[in-house]
């Protein structure tokens, strides 16, 4: 059945690009509605937007959402890979800035307030995605793949210069709250190298190593306290994929891969598999297909002890 939160729950934090504080309520909402953002600092014009993947305005650093009047919310990615994981189906998200809260730069801070609220059953069916035919995307740098599967399963290759982070790759199954135990606390991660240029470009100005984000420089890993996972960059990038696949409005029944993907082509993937005739089809979950689902039957006891 649909879920939605039990009450509303409130979140402060900055932005991770923007540096702005924000204050963000998520909050419950009726069977069939989807998740949606509503900017509570616009005051003229359309302040409702979409979290789908054809509001996206592509972004190699992050996901951003705008709607018709212009009107965006950036960095939606943790939350959304939070509801996902979670299995909430229906939310309202009301946020006085541009960009969602980064708090530690994952999603377990999100996913910890969601079940210790508590999920509230709708008594409506889920209705699912399944994918039906491979459809695949490439750059010179990367690719990512969605191909049917009996439920959402991953697999996700990095390979980065620095020694710290080097070739890593994980596969795993998104069913039964793996989510929530596997991926939700490991955190957004960058270069050294890469710092200067995002800042001079007016990005990552709310990133600070060690409280959100984990700085790598060749063999050191600057973030406070280490890694939360030896495979801590390839779980994150799996964590993004999680949310930015969400966008597609209901759970993907398929096995997604991806090779040096990032939110772009996620994004791209998801165009793909809606605009590739006979590759998808709706399905209504009985109880044996809503058991697969990320965030089934998940307790609050299973979130790291981070959050």
């Amino acid at each position: 059945m649909q879920t939605t939160l039990k009450s509303a729950i409130r979140f402060s934090g900055v932005g991770l690009h923007s540096g702005q504080p924000v204050t963000m309520r998520v909050c419950p909402a009726s069977a069939d509605y989807g998740i949606w953002f509503r900017r509570t600092d616009v005051m003229v014009g359309d302040a409702l937007v979409p979290a789908r993947w054809d509001q996206v305005e592509l972004s190699p650093l992050c996901t951003k959402l705008v709607n018709a009047a212009g009107v965006s919310i950036s960095t939606v990615e943790h939350l959304m890979a939070a509801l996902a994981g979670c299995g909430i189906h229906n939310a309202l998200i009301e946020i006085d800035g541009p960009e969602v809260p980064i708090l530690d730069g994952s999603s377990a801070q999100f996913v910890d307030a969601f079940l210790s609220r508590g999920l509230q059953g709708q008594g409506v069916p889920v209705r699912a995605i399944r994918v039906m035919k491979s459809v695949t995307v490439e750059t010179p740098e990367g690719w990512a793949r969605l191909a049917p599967g009996s439920h959402l399963s991953m697999e996700f290759e990095i390979d980065f210069d620095e020694a710290a982070i080097g070739k890593q790759r994980r596969r795993m199954s998104l069913a039964n709250g793996a989510f929530v135990r596997e991926l939700c606390d490991s955190r957004t991660f960058c270069r050294r190298i890469d710092v200067d240029t995002m800042r001079a470009n007016g990005l990552a100005l709310g990133g600070v190593p060690g409280v959100n984000a984990v700085v790598f420089d060749g063999a050191e890993v600057q973030s406070g306290q280490g890694l939360r996972h030896a495979d801590e960059p390839v779980r994150h990038k799996m964590l993004d994929a999680v949310g930015d696949l969400a966008l597609a409005g209901a759970p993907i029944l398929g096995t997604y891969t991806g090779v040096r993907s990032g939110h772009a082509m996620t994004n791209r993937l998801l165009r793909a598999l809606f605009e590739t005739p006979g590759a998808i089809a709706w399905v209504e979950c009985d109880p044996s297909l809503t058991a697969m689902l990320p965030g089934v039957g998940v307790r609050r006891d299973e979130v790291p002890a981070v959050a």
